[in-house]
């Protein structure tokens, strides 16, 4: 067989091979104990967040002035705050803004890193260097000092928090990309799709990013959680989500006022933080075993 008939075999066998990847994949991430609690967690948080409106039992703004700081019993499953509104209730509404922040910032920085990383690492050359450049220069600035600077300079809301967050958290992911993209362009099957005359963003698009984008699916999982946490650091900092609107954080933050005579106020908080943040690493664990190649050898 020549060299260009070896080629397109590898090419045409592609298919295949990937949905056998695929299978191993599940089943790989199927047995890691770890990995199915955190995706138990992170639905059982997700199914809260997006049910509150019919799980929540009290408004999450409403106030009840003649139930400030009621320990946690009756109907109030998890106590009250300092204007008797339902800690439970503000809990679920605020993995909403919680969770929405946390994927939506990394669906952008991701977005970023990975055509950043896709061009820099295929083009080579003077485009290489100047993504890589500007890429450092991002990397170099402080990035709860830039968040500070963004929601101080425009108003604090969802949208300038997970903007911020998105374009500040890209440069490694942009690093991870082009590093992937410079070893899977010396395959074979990329080879032979410039042999069979495939265009650029064909190849690009349908065989290197396919196959360089495991590891960015493992970092933007863990990135959610470290979203999630700056969130909550920015509203424990007040310069978050304004109140009344619930936020784990500056719940958080009011509650720590509270601590001899309302411990549940902040411990309930964040508790959700955690639980929440180790949900997304178990599952970011998992997926780097799963996707480790070296297991399938």
């Amino acid at each position: 067989m020549s060299t260009g008939e070896s080629r397109v075999a590898t090419l045409q066998a592609l298919p295949e091979q990937r949905t056998s990847n695929r299978m191993r994949f599940w089943t790989s991430f199927r047995r890691s104990k770890t990995a199915m609690i955190g995706l138990i967690i992170v639905i059982l948080m997700s199914g809260g967040a997006l049910l509150a409106d019919s799980i929540a039992p009290f408004d999450p703004i409403e106030p009840h002035y003649s139930d400030r700081l009621v320990a946690p019993g009756g109907p109030y499953l998890l106590g009250t705050d300092e204007l008797g509104r339902d800690i439970f209730s503000r809990l679920l509404y605020g993995a909403r803004i919680s969770l929405v922040i946390g994927l939506i910032a990394q669906a952008v920085s991701v977005s970023i890193g990975i055509v950043m990383g896709l061009l820099s690492g295929w083009y080579g050359g003077w485009v290489d260097d100047v993504i890589s450049r500007f890429t450092e220069i991002v990397w170099a600035i402080p990035g709860l000092m830039f968040l500070i600077v963004v929601v101080t300079i425009f108003e604090p809301s969802a949208l300038t928090i997970f903007a911020a967050l998105g374009l500040i958290a890209w440069p490694g992911q942009a690093r991870l990309m082009r590093g992937q993209v410079l070893v899977v362009k010396e395959m074979e099957y990329v080879a032979a799709a410039q042999a069979m005359g495939a265009s650029t963003a064909r190849i690009m698009f349908q065989h290197i990013l396919p196959n360089a984008i495991a590891p960015m699916i493992v970092v933007a999982t863990l990135g959610v959680a470290g979203a999630i946490l700056t969130e909550s650091t920015l509203s424990f900092l007040g310069l978050g989500i304004k109140i009344p609107n619930p936020s784990w954080g500056t719940m958080i933050d009011i509650g720590r006022n509270y601590t001899t005579n309302a411990w549940w106020y902040a411990i309930f908080p964040g508790l959700a933080i955690m639980i929440t943040v180790l949900g997304f690493n178990f599952i970011g664990d998992g997926l780097r075993d799963a996707l480790d190649p070296t297991q399938y050898n």
